[in-house]
């Protein structure tokens, strides 16, 4: 069996990738959760802020990135900068934080699906999607990039169209007369619930951003990462602009926080896409329909890049010789379906609607993953940092890195500084109880003892910037 990877995604994959992989469960699903929990005001505070960090933490990842294209992106970039041990249980961490994703992007499009068979249990579609998702992942990589381009196509003309539409009804030329700022004065609004609210959508928002380093992880398979990768990350700080701060604006004047149609009133869990809300209200026939057929594309869209990316996360993994060998064996289309075969099985964890409920299954897998993601976010700001201290130990010149981050050193202070802070927060935001931390933190727990086992029984120590490994 071969075990690497083929270089068969091209430029226009992986600029694709970059546009529409973040664009997914989080923003079309959980944005509704961000409105009522946190108002309009807070809702964009978080996104506003989340949107700044991850620009600062793409520019972190395309410098290195352009300069060491590889599949374990940061997770690598943590082993060489860092220490072995970091690189060790930030690479379980991100696999676990895809695997985790691929259930949660699942029950997402089960969720969806309910709106035309309300009396199908959630848990049946998840599975009929698992084995779709599956299949497209299974054979050649190719099919995977080509099918990624497709969707991210429609998700990014549904974001564009959405906006589009919801400007003309807050301006009252279509549905209905202009809302002006009334969803913005209503109750306690702007600002529902203060900062303690703000603090604890902070995970859903980290969430709906998710995927935008995905372009990181695919330049181990695109033909030309050294020209591609800077110019999909270049473009990040506009589809923040465009398709996360719009769209939560749009939102925000269009629904009201106290509707209740945004989240299940006995649960508190997801209950429709603000998506399809807003389209309903413009009074387009068949809007709703349409759109929610667009919106399960797009979550299963966002799914196929999670599994995309758990698999390669934990295929590097046993390449670097921290997992079982046999999931660094590749198929001879250079798929490594051992590792696809595990994070299948994590992606089971949708059939977990069939005992606890479809939104309440959603929302654990959502705070689960996102404080996953945070983590790795965390990786990714530590490594950019003591990546640029070892170019310049070595004596490299700043000016030969074809994509320079910008705002160093504070870009990766701040984002680091704001994901501890986030993370750290949660605990001040769910009522407090075992079973509610150990949900939260399960994730964090199990990063921890991964990092301080491996440097004990490894004797793992801090790598000596002089000594980093700066090799392509």
């Amino acid at each position: 069996m071969n075990t690497s990877l083929n270089r068969d995604l091209k430029a226009r994959h992986i600029a694709m990738l970059a546009m529409g992989g973040s664009i997914g469960t989080g923003i079309f699903l959980a944005s509704g959760n961000a409105i009522y929990s946190a108002g309009p005001g807070g809702a964009l505070v978080a996104y506003l802020l989340m949107g700044i960090m991850v620009y600062f933490l793409m520019t972190s990842l395309g410098e290195m990135a352009t300069l060491m294209p590889t599949t374990g992106t940061f997770c690598d970039y943590s082993g060489r900068f860092v220490s072995p041990s970091f690189g060790f249980a930030m690479g379980y961490n991100y696999f676990y934080n895809w695997a985790i994703t691929v259930a949660a992007d699942l029950t997402a499009a089960a969720i969806l699906m309910q709106y035309w068979f309300p009396q199908v249990p959630a848990a049946a579609f998840g599975l009929g999607f698992l084995i779709l998702i599956s299949a497209i992942n299974f054979f050649n990589v190719k099919i995977y990039g080509e099918t990624e381009y497709w969707f991210s196509i429609v998700k990014v003309t549904a974001v564009i169209v959405f906006i589009i539409v919801g400007t003309l009804m807050i301006v009252g030329l279509l549905g209905h007369q202009s809302v002006g700022f009334k969803n913005w004065t209503i109750g306690d609004a702007p600002f529902h619930g203060g900062m303690l609210a703000i603090m604890s959508v902070f995970l859903v928002v980290g969430f709906s951003f998710q995927g935008t380093e995905l372009v990181g992880v695919a330049a181990g398979e695109v033909a030309d990462p050294s020209h591609s990768v800077p110019k999909a990350i270049r473009n990040v700080f506009w589809r923040i602009i465009l398709f996360y701060i719009l769209s939560i604006v749009v939102i925000s004047f269009l629904i009201p926080y106290t509707d209740s149609r945004l989240v299940n009133a006995s649960t508190t869990s997801v209950a429709m896409s603000p998506f399809t809300i807003v389209f309903s209200q413009a009074g387009l026939k068949f809007a709703g329909s349409i759109v929610n057929l667009i919106l399960v594309t797009a979550v299963l869209s966002a799914c196929s890049a999670s599994m995309y990316t758990a698999t390669r996360t934990l295929w590097f993994l046993a390449k670097q010789g921290q997992a079982p060998k046999f999931l660094a064996n590749v198929s001879k289309h250079g798929v490594p379906r051992a590792a696809l075969l595990i994070t299948i099985v994590f992606g089971m964890f949708t059939l977990l609607t069939f005992f606890l409920g479809e939104g309440t299954v959603f929302t654990w897998l959502v705070n689960i993953s996102a404080l996953a993601g945070f983590v790795a976010w965390v990786g990714i700001a530590v490594s950019h940092y003591r990546f640029r201290k070892a170019y310049l130990a070595q004596g490299r010149n700043l000016s030969d890195l074809r994509c320079k981050a910008k705002f160093y050193p504070f870009g990766p202070i701040f984002a680091a500084v704001l994901c501890v802070v986030v993370i750290i927060g949660q605990v001040f935001t769910f009522g407090w109880s075992w079973t509610n931390f150990f949900a939260n933190y399960v994730g964090l727990i199990a990063f921890l003892l991964l990092w301080l086992g491996y440097r004990v029984i490894k004797g793992s120590q801090v790598i000596r910037l002089k000594d980093a490994d700066l090799s392509a």
